[in-house]
């Protein structure tokens, strides 16, 4: 069995027979798996109206393959369906994450990259999936995608059922929430017409929380992202010098943001993720801080982030993301000192890149207001019922319901 997709013939993917891929999938460990066909007309217009507004930034790979992202016959001859499927990644035994945002003095990474990078564990699952299919249909062809090539995988998802697309752009489950990845089977199965997923209209409503706490204002309107004001990109896909005027807005965040997940009200139905690999076990680095991070050397980057989705930055990305951080952190004259210090050890070692931001960070540390505690009591917090953090602007964080068999 190959896993290009090529012409072969008809496969009636029948709902019957779609049940049991349902079980298989489950027994993966994927939270949910849905079909759809390959007509994407419907998203096409809109992706093409973002890329002119250039909301994509510098990733210039959202626009090199044309129509090939909107049409999947285009990008894989042959296919006739796609099998969408999710997996969830949130770690309910990490870190509660409002208490680690709310400490400016730690380092707040994005709960997809707390541990292992997914993509190994994605294709993984999906080429067991799909070698279980192509033992049941005969000249089964197809292409496996996580995050990896021209995919549209949020509209796939969208229109396979498994959520509708929040005014945050994410794909939302009305059962489960967004913290989960989405991945992909190009396949030659034709759907039979009993089996068709059903679109789930937008269900924020009037709900605004996540425009309102977006830290950079990056959602402009239902479901657009302007990813040059986006924490996400500036920390992971932008290369150059982080706008001035985003610079202070970014806070503790130094990879990733997941601000508009926290006060997501759908994100209270979150599961716990099965996966251990996706648990924040090695490195800590959900209970890290910034002046700990600070003080790995490129060696320890590499070495401490092996197997992470982190380590593709770089270590004077990593840097030049920690420098805007630590010129963040709310904190007493006496503690500034030691930051500044500690900024002033890594000028000239990596680059004009890295510098300029030091720069930037001891100049703003200079310039905030002396303060004895952290955005929230420093001695304090930790007693507090997360439940009772507020978020910077919105009204109520959202998360999960922790499981019994954790103490947080």
């Amino acid at each position: 069995m190959t896993d290009t997709v090529s012409a072969q013939p008809t496969l009636v993917l029948s709902s019957e027979q779609f049940a049991q891929i349902k079980g298989w999938a489950a027994q993966l460990g994927f939270a949910d798996i849905s079909v759809c066909d390959i007509d994407l007309s419907d998203y096409e217009k809109g992706y093409f109206d973002w890329l002119a507004q250039d909301y994509h930034g510098d990733m210039e790979y959202m626009s090199r393959h044309g129509i090939k992202r909107s049409r999947p016959e285009e990008l894989e001859p042959g296919t006739l369906s796609i099998l969408s499927v999710r997996l969830n990644y949130f770690d309910c035994s990490a870190e509660h994450a409002a208490r680690q945002i709310q400490q400016t003095d730690k380092a707040y990474i994005s709960r997809y990259a707390l541990q292992k990078d997914y993509h190994k564990l994605m294709r993984k699952r999906l080429q067991q999936l799909a070698d279980k299919i192509g033992q049941h249909f005969n000249g089964f062809q197809y292409r496996a995608f996580c995050d990896s090539a021209p995919v549209l995988e949020r509209s796939i998802a969208h229109k396979a059922g498994l959520g509708f697309i929040g005014k945050n752009s994410l794909i939302i489950h009305p059962r489960a929430g967004s913290w989960f990845f989405l991945g992909e089977l190009y396949t030659n199965l034709t759907i039979s017409t009993d089996l068709s997923e059903k679109t789930h209209p937008q269900g924020c409503g009037p709900c605004n929380a996540c425009i309102v706490e977006c830290p950079t204002q990056a959602i402009i309107d239902n479901g657009i992202v302007d990813s040059r004001r986006c924490i996400s990109y500036l920390t992971i896909e932008y290369k150059g010098a982080i706008p001035l005027e985003l610079r202070a807005l970014m806070g503790n965040r130094i990879y990733g943001c997941d601000d508009c997940q926290l006060v997501c009200p759908w994100n209270k139905f979150t599961a716990d993720t099965n996966e251990d690999v996706f648990r924040a076990q090695q490195n800590r680095l959900d209970k890290a801080t910034l002046l700990e991070l600070w003080q790995w050397d490129e060696n320890q980057f590499l070495q401490n982030f092996a197997g992470s989705p982190i380590r593709r930055i770089g270590y004077p990305q990593w840097c030049r993301n920690l420098a805007v951080a630590l010129g963040n952190i709310k904190a007493s004259n006496h503690e500034k000192s030691a930051i500044i210090q500690a900024l002033i050890s890594k000028k000239t070692i990596i680059n004009d890149l890295v510098d300029e931001h030091i720069d930037w960070a001891i100049s703003h540390l200079g310039k905030t207001p002396e303060s004895e505690n952290h955005a929230l009591p420093h001695k304090q917090i930790f007693a507090i019922d997360p439940k009772n953090i507020r978020p910077f602007k919105a009204k109520k964080y959202y998360l999960p319901k922790m499981p019994d068999n954790i103490d947080k």
